[in-house]
């Protein structure tokens, strides 16, 4: 049945108090999940934080109407559907195909995150999107539909669509309300072809000039540098209701190996992170970031063993104890060089899950999304995952999915020439002497 505005704001006031009374000290404390509007940091300077010092991580039925993410109740979610809100997969077309449909329908995957790839033009975007949207009304939550969208060289909206300067040029500008306007611009595009997710904005500082891989995806090499501009972009998309997933904590401006390619080794240790490559996540958190993407990195002076997207020192002790983050930890691509190279997927999943992540990407190759998931199940089954990890991973989900109200309604295509008037107006201040 449908639900009137009224009536779903009111579930959504008594399923939000009942999780926060299912979740205790796993809830954010810094926006409850009402959808109450989310206060942005002033376009101006943002002081660097001071990081404490202590150490402490197919179906022929018809198809329902879209369910908003309020009316579920968490508690009945089957294991299986628990492990799929877990996973964002990538997929491997321009439309709607077999496997995809199967990451859907079969493994309840809780996202999609696309590639350049997976688009061709602003008709075949929309198409794709509400095809997703549409198989995904058999699950019981609405479905994240995510891009890497920081502008520059990292865009993947249709060509049709001007595009955005490098984090670097804006940084550059000196005009932090020229990030915010940008970050509401990036929000106002994407809700436009109907995603809701941007990895983004990059937090890395750029403090290495042999790195190959942030570079000028940063907003430039010194921390006040980039908080003051990365902050307010956050806010922008988020003030635009699409979720920004800020990267790669914690630092991955010191590489020198990609690890798209490889697995990064940085030898800086906390003292060192916490003078630097730690305030913009920190003043991240401090203004409400709502999800941090973990870098695989190895940084031995922390943690010997194991990358930070797989690190319990870094993820739980690091990011959540000493910096206090209570939103979304997900990781990096578990497909990249970094991971697909030293370690076998699952049980880098798996681990992964154990040290403190809540959503493993698996960016390319569905197979290999289904491979992750199966081997989740079998860790849980087996008991080295205990179902309460499961447990409070998918609050974190469900939270955010409450928080920005998503639902699997479809959209029209967009008129791209109102898009680029838009992205002229925006950034006219780049060209004004």
């Amino acid at each position: 049945m449908k639900r009137n505005h009224s009536q779903i704001m009111r579930r959504i006031g008594t399923v939000g108090g009942l999780m926060l009374l299912i979740t205790g000290c796993a809830t954010r404390h810094e926006a409850g999940p009402s959808g109450t509007p989310i206060p942005s940091v002033p376009p101006a300077t943002v002081s660097p934080t001071v990081v404490p010092t202590s150490t402490p991580i197919p179906s022929t039925a018809p198809t329902p109407s879209p369910t908003p993410v309020a009316s579920v109740d968490f508690p009945k979610m089957t294991l299986d559907e628990k492990l799929g809100q877990m996973i964002i997969a990538g997929i491997d077309d321009y439309s709607m195909n077999e496997e995809a449909r199967k990451l859907l329908a079969t493994y309840h995957v809780g996202g999609i995150i696309l590639y350049k790839p997976n688009v061709k033009d602003t008709n075949q975007l929309v198409s794709l999107v509400n095809d997703l949207k549409k198989t995904n009304t058999v699950n019981k939550l609405p479905l994240w539909l995510g891009v890497d969208e920081e502008g520059g060289r990292v865009t993947r909206l249709p060509d049709e669509i001007s595009k955005t300067p490098t984090s670097q040029t804006i940084g550059k500008s000196g005009k932090t309300q020229l990030a915010h306007s940008i970050g509401q611009l990036l929000g106002k595009e994407l809700n436009a072809y109907g995603l809701n997710m941007d990895f983004a904005p990059d937090l890395d500082i750029n403090s290495n000039p042999k790195n190959p891989v942030i570079g000028d995806r940063s907003f430039g090499a010194n921390a006040t540098l980039v908080s003051s501009f990365g902050i307010p972009m956050m806010n922008g998309l988020q003030e635009m209701k699409v979720v920004p997933v800020v990267k790669h904590f914690p630092g991955h401006g010191d590489t020198s190996v990609d690890s798209h390619i490889g697995l990064p080794v940085v030898q800086n240790d906390l003292a060192r992170l916490r003078k630097l490559e730690l305030i913009p996540f920190a003043d991240a958190i401090k203004h409400q970031a709502d999800a941090i993407m973990v870098a695989h990195i190895l940084l031995p002076k922390i943690d010997t063993k194991y990358p930070a997207s797989m690190s319990k020192t870094i993820m739980t002790d690091l990011l959540r104890k000493e910096l206090g983050f209570k939103g979304l930890i997900m990781t990096d691509d578990m497909t990249m060089g970094a991971i697909a190279e030293n370690y076998e997927m699952g049980e880098a999943a798996v681990k992964s899950v154990l040290a403190g992540s809540n959503v493993v990407m698996v960016g390319h190759d569905p197979q290999k999304a289904i491979a992750v998931i199966q081997a989740l199940r079998t860790a849980v089954q087996a008991g080295r995952i205990p179902l309460d990890t499961i447990d409070q991973s998918v609050q974190q989900v469900y939270k955010l999915k409450i928080k920005y109200k998503l639902q699997d309604l479809p959209v029209s295509a967009p008129d791209p020439k109102q898009l680029n008037a838009e992205v002229q107006r925006v950034l006219a201040p780049l060209s004004a002497k």
